[in-house]
């Protein structure tokens, strides 16, 4: 039996979260491979984390996501969380996977190994489907390095590289309201470690710095946002599990 499609005008939800932080995502693909957008409110620009799929335009669909000025930021290069990257023109990525997001294809980005019927409760509109399936590279990349900052006006965005899930995994932390945004390291559901180019021991490292952060709220790559407190217990509970 073929899945239904979904129009355009309704492929995308955004959901107000506070601390002028908005979630949009694609309500359409079922909870364990829906990424994750974040929209961050500044005064001097406006900060996208991660894009969707790509197979319905991000920006034309979402009104909060057309400003001009803002920030575009890859959380790391799986096809989930860089399919509308392009739409930005400006890109921003950790170094260690700058050249997968220049050049992004349906292999490095893991789109082959997962694409497929089982993401879905409806599909996207036609012309959509999963054999033409490409990502297009953003027009610039702009390589990040661990420690940067990323000034909004009235609120900065320190980059942490959690390599673990991917080589060039970042993380975002905001100090001023204890406010995390972890990317696919850690979010409060199944996590993914054994990608092929994933690495335990440096999951480990990631995930023990983390813990040293006095986080009050956890906005991940997937999932529902969670608590600072519960961010521990899950970090406790992985490296039991793995003796690491």
């Amino acid at each position: 039996m073929s899945l239904q499609r979904i129009s355009e005008q309704q492929w995308y939800r955004t959901v107000p979260k506070g601390d002028g932080i908005t979630l949009v995502d694609e309500p359409w693909i079922k909870p364990f491979y829906r990424c994750n957008i974040w929209h961050v409110k500044g005064s001097k620009r406006g900060m996208v984390v991660d894009f969707g799929l790509g197979a319905v335009p991000l920006r034309q669909h979402v009104a909060l996501l057309s400003e001009h000025h803002l920030l575009a930021v890859a959380s790391h290069t799986h096809f989930d969380h860089i399919g509308s990257a392009h739409e930005f023109g400006c890109c921003h990525v950790h170094a260690a996977e700058a050249g997968i997001l220049a050049s992004p294809d349906n292999a490095s980005t893991l789109a082959d190994q997962f694409l497929s019927d089982d993401m879905f409760e409806a599909l996207p509109p036609t012309p959509y489907s999963h054999e033409r399936y490409r990502i297009t590279a953003p027009q610039v990349v702009c390589p990040l390095e661990d420690g940067e900052v990323l000034d909004l006006g009235n609120r900065q965005w320190e980059v942490i590289h959690t390599p673990g899930h991917s080589p060039g995994g970042i993380a975002l932390w905001e100090s001023a309201t204890q406010t995390l945004i972890s990317g696919d390291l850690i979010y409060d559901g199944p996590l993914i470690e054994d990608l092929w180019h994933s690495n335990l021991v440096d999951y480990a490292c990631s995930m023990r710095r983390l813990r040293e952060l006095p986080v009050r709220t956890v906005h991940g790559g997937h999932f529902p946002s969670f608590s600072g407190q519960h961010l521990n217990q899950l970090i406790d509970g992985w490296l039991r599990q793995h003796d690491l």
